[in-house]
């Protein structure tokens, strides 16, 4: 059964997708301007003079060439109820489609609900990127850090990326070096890296649209005692999340896998955001791996496995896998090793 084909069965009213990751996803189109009309009798992907020869190329839908501006057309194209996109359409929008005659109905995550399980093709695309940034974080390690700025590491991780096959990135490369590393998400300094302190490098490409998402963190040198406890606990905490999670088991059940270790150590408050999220078309999606999580996990679902642990104007450590959970278990998709390595 297709895609849309899985769609149409949960639809009690004809339904508008804007996201344009979702279009993509239903489609395989990827444009900035192209929505879908999904009907019971018909689907029609509505989109302007660019990408109109690509849209009639797809199967299975009608492709409709409409002006630039395809919200203001379509009170002439549909009328009485329409599901729309709650999480994507803006309020500019619902407000224009209103003042058309439509009766708006907002749906939640309906399309995102097909994208949680993978099929083999979208684990395979998933894989492949994973290979590249794989390859990407070894030919890191064999370069030099101190000295150097975390700017200038990002940049050279990104050219990796491409250099080993990346079509893509699937974010700006993060790179945390010494006090930088104590939040999860610093910003990039012009600063030379030091001697003697832990680096995080945190780096995904993508491969038909499909992300991969990877981190490690290095050593410039021999550690203070209490970095490189840092580290042991936090591969600990990992390992145990990648062995220990199993098909079932809710995202706050899976995330406590991992905290409980990290909070026995005495570094439970260091550990402050999720142990992961879902990887797809986008990186960051259902589901999500935190304390208060409900999403359950299932078979098929590619998520982030990656603790951290962060001294405030010290250093951090965060190791992440991205994972595809099968039957037994999650199944590794990023193999790049996981010892400590120490870069000159």
């Amino acid at each position: 059964m297709s895609r849309l084909d899985r769609l149409r069965e949960t639809l009690e009213a004809p339904l508008l997708v804007s996201s344009g990751t979702n279009v993509r996803y239903l489609t395989g189109l990827e444009s900035s301007n192209a929505y879908l009309l999904v009907e019971p009798e018909r689907v029609r992907l509505l989109t302007d003079f660019r990408y109109i020869e690509r849209a009639s190329a797809v199967e299975g839908v009608e492709a409709v060439r409409v002006a630039r501006d395809v919200i203001g057309e379509l009170p002439s194209l549909a009328s009485g109820r329409l599901g729309f996109e709650a999480g994507d359409l803006s309020y500019a929008d619902w407000a224009r489609l209103r003042d058309g005659g439509l009766e708006l109905e907002p749906t939640h995550d309906v399309v995102e609900r097909l994208r949680v399980a993978k099929d083999d093709d979208e684990i395979a695309a998933i894989r492949r990127a994973c290979e590249v940034s794989d390859r990407a974080f070894e030919a890191l390690g064999q370069e030099r850090f101190v000295g150097r700025s975390e700017r200038e590491l990002s940049w050279r991780m990104q050219e990796l990326l491409h250099e080993h096959g990346g079509e893509g990135l699937s974010f700006d490369t993060l790179v945390a070096a010494g006090p930088s590393g104590s939040s999860p998400h610093s910003e990039l300094s012009d600063e030379p890296i030091s001697a003697g302190t832990l680096v995080i490098v945190d780096a995904g490409c993508t491969i038909d649209g499909y992300c991969s998402d990877c981190t490690r963190t290095f050593a410039t040198g021999e550690l203070p005692d209490e970095l490189r406890r840092i580290y042991d606990v936090c591969l600990e905490a990992q390992l145990a999340a990648v062995e220990g999670i199993r098909a079932g088991m809710t995202g706050r059940e899976a995330d406590a896998i991992a905290r409980d270790p990290i909070a026995a150590a005495g570094y439970g408050e260091r550990f402050g955001h999720g142990l992961g999220h879902g990887v797809g078309l986008q990186v960051h999606e259902a589901p999500a791996l935190r304390p208060e999580s409900e999403d359950v996990l299932e078979p098929g679902q590619v998520f982030s496995v990656e603790p951290g642990i962060y001294l405030s104007g010290v250093a951090g450590v965060r190791i992440e896998d991205l994972v595809v959970l099968r039957e037994d278990g999650p199944e590794r998709l990023t193999t790049v090793g996981k010892d400590l390595i120490t870069v000159n």
